[in-house]
């Protein structure tokens, strides 16, 4: 067969396959991520039907799908959002750093793998994946809840978080040293700062020359705009998923709403293809040995992550039920996860396998500990814990408290009106009225 129709016949393959993953994954309520990444491992090398005419296209395709992923995420925040979360957030952030990170960067290090591999998997471990969590809130109907401005908060200051993490993460990867890793990271931060600076100051005159009336025209300019800047970026080791998330910043108001409908299918598609590269550079074989160090590493960081919202919900003055949700709806890992992963694939391929077990893992537990964490905890309180003669000191609210139409779950720390509760107003502000209105998918 000719090389063309060849990848013409294959590429096609993948994405008809993509599709009807994502159609069944919708029918049974899970993030299509899972399903991506097995139909990767099925078209990689060593799996049932691999690639070869189309490998390295589908390789291009997932670098589009990188930029697109971060792109998007960045369209999602305005800069005075950003700034108020730094101020407002930071200690929740810093928990959450310490409490998720270490777990990968010590599994890394027991399993000697080295210090760059525990960098690479700290970060496995550390970012949560904001499109499964801001799909799983809108199916739960708990975008009213008033634990979800901190939930929102902490993923903030996780996705800020990148802007730094990636370029050192890259520097080490490419073995610069000491100092050349100290310059590409003032480099990220000369960036991000002065990117912050500029949608501040001067961001409705950025949006005005971007803005266009025509959607060709729209769609032209910020996508050629994003990739410019983000090869540009790579030139400097700095990363080009950091250069594509600076470009979404950098623009806001209605050139953002528009740039976000008219990218987010084509970052859908690319995403989904980037999920499956993932899995064709892993070898199927490789993952059985990992996983029972894969499923300790996810119920360790699951602790972890419900601790992290338990923190942070606290400091915004929630009940424990809303605490509990919050924590359980941080578990999800997805993109981000990835992507670390396979920027590290390339010098350290045991990352590989690892992260594939441990996103599979996770993108499942999530949904399941956002929805069942506090009813758990509810009847572990008032079921178990008194077989063994303990008794909670605070009764849980009763359902007749929440208001109507409420689920159940959302019985207790739902909006104050409920109950007459004093103690639940959030820390951190309510977001921009369009942020999040379509969270990146993943």
């Amino acid at each position: 067969m000719h090389e063309t129709t060849a990848l013409l016949v294959e590429f096609g393959a993948v994405i008809l396959a993509l599709g009807l993953l994502g159609r069944l994954a919708g029918r049974v309520g899970l993030s299509p991520i899972p399903l991506y990444l097995l139909a990767g491992l099925a078209f990689g090398h060593g799996g049932l039907l691999p690639l070869n005419a189309s490998e390295e296209f589908v390789g291009v395709g997932a670098e589009i799908g990188v930029i697109l992923l971060l792109l998007l995420l960045g369209l999602e925040y305005s800069a005075s959002e950003l700034v108020t979360s730094l101020k407002t957030q930071y200690p929740s952030g810093a928990v959450d750093f310490l409490l998720n990170a270490i777990p990968g960067a010590v599994a890394a290090l027991l399993l000697g793998w080295g210090p760059v591999a525990a960098v690479a998997l700290a970060g496995v471990t550390w970012i949560s994946s904001s499109g499964v969590i801001a799909k799983v809130l809108t199916d739960l109907g708990r975008l009213g809840n008033r634990e979800t401005p901190v939930i929102l908060g902490v993923l903030v200051l996780e996705d800020l978080s990148m802007a730094v993490y990636l370029p050192l993460l890259t520097a080490l990867l490419a073995g610069v040293g000491l100092a050349g890793g100290s310059v590409t990271l003032l480099i990220a931060l000369g960036a991000v700062g002065l990117v912050l600076y500029l949608a501040l100051r001067h961001g409705r005159v950025i949006s005005r020359w971007v803005s266009s009336d025509n959607p060709e025209m729209l769609l032209l300019v910020v996508l050629g705009l994003t990739v410019l800047v983000a090869g540009i970026a790579q030139e400097l080791q700095v990363s080009a998923a950091v250069g594509a998330f600076l470009v979404g910043i950098a623009l806001s108001g209605e050139v953002a709403e528009g740039a976000r409908k008219l990218l987010t299918p084509l970052r859908d598609l690319f995403a989904a293809i980037f999920f499956v590269f993932f899995g064709l550079s892993t070898d199927p074989t490789a993952i059985p040995p990992v996983l029972l160090p894969a499923l300790l590493l996810a119920l360790v960081t699951m602790v972890t992550k419900i601790l992290t919202g338990w923190y942070a919900a606290r400091r915004a003055g929630i009940g424990p039920n809303g605490r509990l949700r919050a924590g359980g709806a941080l578990v999800a890992r997805g993109e981000f996860s990835i992507v670390i992963a396979g920027l590290t694939t390339a010098v350290e391929p045991r990352i590989g396998p690892i992260a594939t077990a441990y996103v599979l893992i996770m993108v499942i537990l999530g949904p399941l500990t956002a929805r069942w964490a506090a009813p758990a905890v509810h009847r572990a309180r008032t079921g178990l814990l008194p077989l063994f003669g303990i008794t909670s000191r605070k009764p849980a609210a009763s359902a007749a408290e929440a208001p109507a139409g409420a689920p159940a779950e959302a019985a207790t720390d739902a909006p104050a009106a409920a109950s007459g509760a004093p103690e639940e107003e959030p820390a951190t502000p309510a977001p921009r009225e369009d942020a999040h209105a379509l969270p990146p998918q993943g």
